[in-house]
């Protein structure tokens, strides 16, 4: 019954096929597939054309890996070999005769299939044929058939098969009757000679089976599939200019490779012998094939057959052997981007490529040169895998070099705030910070301070006060720096400023509410242009603005979005950005947490750290004003600074103490007091 369900289905199946409107003129129809004594239209049925959209107006299979395992592993024959890029069994229609027992031949009289894991197309091994697994999937049974009816009708389904794979044989082009078999170190000469190959060893001719046409001067080289059989060729011959060129038969869809062993020595260990049959190198050319041979590597140099065109599925079972492929292609853009693609054919995780640079030719060019050694290069090809996958044998460096370099780690150490040092560790790159408080507490005033100190040490900064004038933000910046007022002590202005436009510190002229896309773009251009360490943004809520444009919008949202914006940039970018936002409305006698930061949680959530201005003065006669730090993503170290406002200079700097008790100026280096740092875990 089983069979015959899948015969009914199948049979249905080409029917349906046979009814379909034929999307070209010009397609083909003339291949029949015979069952029960129907004649069927069946070129719509399987494919023959793999790198053309399935079956021309079908919709393309969707194929799941774990089911065709499950479909191999459950079947009759049960035998399978998974490879990186294909699954390689027994196949299940020209070794298998429904109702015939102690048949399939052993060994290497065995037909094998490759099904691609990807795509699930099949290849034969002795024809190249290519087809759908879905075409196939019905071979592979899990009972052996015991009703003669069911027998007779799949019988009658596999020869339909066989003769439509018969009409769909790759087709093989041999090479011309007349050229000669290079079988001779003094016919490889007199073609090496001819040819004008500098630097190429003749014995390589001879390893790859060459064959030369004398009348024409053109070189011959077999193109192989992955049962080693004949199934194309290479051609080679001199332009008039004297330059090599090369031409690929069959133009298109060429399933076979140009495999060149190459070794240190004749007699080399089993170690080598072994690294070279499980290690390739992948190259466009013939030319760059005969140069690899000519240098002493333990690997197997191979040929594609189409160059940067296409690498067609059915070259991938001849490949399958190899643990590791190095794409060494043209040191070009297009060679990068082609080996990147065929890499994720091929699967990443095996293969490596040379970087396409000018201190990287290919083979033979590199051979011609002479100035840098083939495996030289080799040497220095790096591994392709996903931009967002690594491992930690590429970190390893970068942990060793943190670990030696700790100060350098953890950031710019400020100087006007010691207790900063000691709580955040110093100022890092790509980190985001969110300083909130209430309004009127001095949040824009702290970060002038804050963001001087920092740049005085070279820091380069770039400002965006969307809520007072850039002229009041520098008037403060340059009293800040100072330590006192300038509008009493004007004589001194020039000399000051002088000093002053000697720090790196920038200004965008943006003001009130302003599109996110509109302050990005002017971010990225002078973090490119000016190598911005440190965005500043005061305050996100009046970039935000309340134009009548965005009155639909939720708020919520559309603050997440512009934090996301800048969170994606300080990663990217490894820029640090710090946002300013006010609180939500709330008691004055309730302390701020990073709950109380107006929108919803993705600011506190997005950022690493949180500083928080608390200001207790007006509830409470001995009340103070500190910063919190409320979030520490780096050391996880929680605290609190005490803010003292000196109102000459516009400073919460900590001041040092004096032998006398006496306060010495802000700005200077100082150590706070123990007592005046508390300590709280949240």
């Amino acid at each position: 019954m089983l069979v015959k369900r899948l015969f009914s289905s199948y049979t249905k199946a080409l029917n349906r096929l046979h009814r379909a409107p034929s999307c070209s003129k010009n397609a083909n129809s003339d291949c029949e597939l015979v069952s029960t004594g129907e004649t069927i239209a069946s070129r719509r049925g399987f494919s023959s054309e793999p790198n053309h959209p399935p079956e021309d107006c079908q919709k393309p299979v969707t194929v799941s890996l774990y089911q065709i395992k499950k479909t191999i592993k459950g079947s009759l024959l049960g035998e399978s070999v998974e490879g990186p890029t294909c699954i390689q069994t027994i196949c299940p229609v020209c070794h298998i005769v429904p109702g015939v027992d102690g048949q399939g031949g052993t060994g290497a009289n065995r037909k094998k299939i490759f099904v691609n894991k990807t795509t699930g197309n099949f290849t034969c091994s002795s024809c190249q044929y290519l087809g759908r697994w879905d075409h196939i999937e019905k071979f592979f049974l899990p009972t052996p058939i015991r009703s003669p009816k069911a027998v007779q009708e799949l019988r009658k389904l596999r020869d339909a098969f066989l003769e439509l794979k018969q009409d769909h044989l790759g087709t093989v082009h041999p090479i011309p009757g007349d050229a000669i078999v290079l079988d001779t170190l003094d016919r490889a000469r007199d073609v090496v000679r001819r040819l004008h190959l500098e630097n190429i060893v003749p014995e390589t001719l001879i390893s790859i089976k060459a064959r030369w046409h004398e009348g024409r001067n053109e070189l011959f080289v077999p193109l192989v599939d992955v049962e080693d059989r004949l199934i194309g060729y290479k051609k080679l011959y001199a332009a008039p200019d004297g330059e090599i060129c090369e031409c690929t038969v069959p133009e298109t869809n060429a399933s076979g490779l140009i495999l060149l062993r190459c070794t240190t020595s004749g007699t080399g260990t089993k170690a080598k012998d072994h690294q070279s049959q499980t290690n390739a190198i992948l190259v466009l050319s013939v030319l760059d094939l005969l140069a690899l041979g000519s240098v002493k590597i333990n690997a197997t140099a191979v040929c594609l057959p189409h160059g940067l065109k296409t690498l067609p599925q059915q070259c991938l079972p001849g490949l399958e052997r190899f643990q590791r492929l190095t794409l060494w292609f043209n040191y070009d853009t297009a060679g990068w981007d082609t080996a990147r693609n065929f890499a994720k054919k091929l699967d990443e995780r095996r293969c490596l490529f040379v970087r396409p640079t000018d201190q990287h030719p290919t083979p033979y060019k590199a051979l011609q040169e002479g100035a840098i050694e083939p495996k030289t290069i080799l040497a220095k090809a790096q591994p392709i895998l996903h931009q967002s996958i690594t491992t930690f044998r590429s970190l390893r460096q970068d942990v060793l070099s943190d670990l030696q370099n700790i100060d350098k780690v953890q950031g710019v150490k400020w100087k006007r705030y010691p207790t900063l040092n000691k709580l955040l560790k110093g100022h890092r790159k790509g980190e985001l910070t969110v300083l909130t408080g209430p309004t009127g507490c001095g949040k824009t005033t702290f970060m002038s301070d804050y963001s001087l100190d920092l740049a005085q040490q070279g820091v380069s900064t770039l400002w965006g006060s969307f809520e007072i004038r850039n002229t009041r933000l520098a008037v403060t910046l340059l009293r800040q720096m100072v330590g006192r007022p300038l509008d009493e002590n004007l004589t001194e202005f020039e000399r000051w400023a002088d000093a002053f436009e000697q720090l790196p510190i920038y200004f965008m002229t943006f003001h009130g509410q302003q599109p996110i896309k509109l302050v990005m773009e002017a971010i990225e251009h002078a973090q490119y242009v000016h190598d911005i360490q440190h965005v500043i943004i005061d305050n996100l809520q009046f970039m935000m603005g309340v134009l009548d444009e965005s009155k639909h919008l939720d708020r919520y949202w559309k603050q997440d979005a512009i934090i996301a914006s800048f969170r994606t940039f300080a990663t990217r970018r490894n820029c640090h950005v710090t946002l300013v936002i006010h609180p939500r409305k709330e008691r004055d006698t309730d302390e701020l947490t990073t709950s109380s930061i107006f929108g919803g949680a993705k600011a506190s959530q997005e950022a690493d750290n949180v500083l928080i201005i608390q200001d207790k003065r007006l509830t409470s006669v001995r009340g103070k004003k500190y910063l919190q730090v409320a979030k520490n993503r780096y050391s996880g170290d929680l605290g609190i600074m005490p803010l003292d406002f000196d109102k000459a200079s516009l400073s919460y700097a900590q001041r040092k103490k004096k032998p006398d008790g006496s306060d010495d100026g802000p700005g200077g280096m100082v150590t706070e007091p123990p007592d005046r740092t508390v300590r709280r875990a949240f």
